[in-house]
């Protein structure tokens, strides 16, 4: 997918905010090894860092553009290109860390499962994830979509490309992983955002939920082009509308600001090990 580092970065604030608040209820002193999975432009990264200076902190991420961001302000931090699903440690670790990253990927069943098994014993993994999936922000993706010109087959491509509410109930993800550790801690918030600036909601997604949307009909109207000789404009049909249904579920305030009400789902999950609770 086309990460843009300066789109997502434009409300940096809002989104560190979920990852400090996880980052606190974590029981780690002096960790030796700590990976932030779905690192992004290395937000999150530096914070670990900050936190924990003489552990050996990994950034890994699937987008060469969100790295090449991240590398350029942390120099001295191991970066790893790598999609999720397929990353694994050379040696177990204290601490995975992920931020707004999981919810990307399937079956978390078994993804959960895996990622439990890189972990040292008493290790710690710490997962953060929107569970905002049924509010306008995302179902109005949906409704834009239905309203554009295109053939069965593409409209099964782009709804298979975007997010299809990939995060399960709390209680699943309890009993997923409560045969696997020693202790799991799950918990939601739900964060009402101040955002600024025209179309506020639309342009927080733009640089997330709206990815794999805008690329795919970027290729479908290239395909248009290339057969018909005509420029499509679905991307901006696209764009009009999902601004004009987000806009009307989330207004804009008088004061020039749009409160954007997100829900996230919080997992803290410990295995077992004689040592206890891991850098203690």
């Amino acid at each position: 997918m086309s990460w843009d580092p300066v789109q997502y970065l434009k409300f940096s604030n809002q989104r560190l905010r979920p990852a400090l608040d996880l980052l606190a209820r974590l029981p780690l002193r002096t960790p030796e090894t700590v990976v932030d999975l779905g690192c992004g432009a290395g937000n999150v990264v530096r914070v670990l860092s900050e936190r924990w200076p003489d552990a050996h902190v990994t950034g890994v991420d699937s987008s060469a553009e969100m790295l090449e961001k991240a590398q350029a302000v942390l120099p001295s931090v191991e970066w790893q290109l790598s999609e999720i699903a397929s990353w694994q440690p050379s040696a177990p670790v204290d601490l995975i860390f992920s931020n707004a990253a999981l919810h990307w990927l399937p079956h978390h069943d078994k993804l959960l499962a895996r990622l439990v098994g890189f972990l040292k014993p008493g290790g710690l993994l710490a997962v953060q994830m929107p569970h905002n999936f049924a509010a306008p922000s995302h179902t109005s993706i949906d409704d834009a979509l239905a309203g554009l010109p295109m053939s069965a087959a593409w409209r099964t491509r782009i709804m298979a490309a975007k997010l299809n509410h990939p995060v399960a109930d709390p209680a699943q993800y309890y009993a997923w992983l409560k045969p696997k550790v020693a202790e799991v801690d799950i918990w939601e918030t739900i964060y009402l955002h101040v955002l600024e600036g025209e179309n506020a909601v639309a342009e927080w997604f733009k640089a997330t939920a709206l990815i794999p949307v805008m690329d795919v009909l970027s290729e479908l109207e290239e395909e248009n082009e290339a057969q018909t000789g005509h420029v499509g404009g679905l991307r901006e049909r696209f764009w009009a509308d999902y601004c004009a249904r987000t806009n009307t579920a989330y207004p804009r305030r008088h004061d020039g600001t749009t409160l954007f009400p997100m829900r996230r789902l919080f997992i803290v999950a410990r295995v077992a090990g004689a040592t206890g609770k891991p850098g203690q």
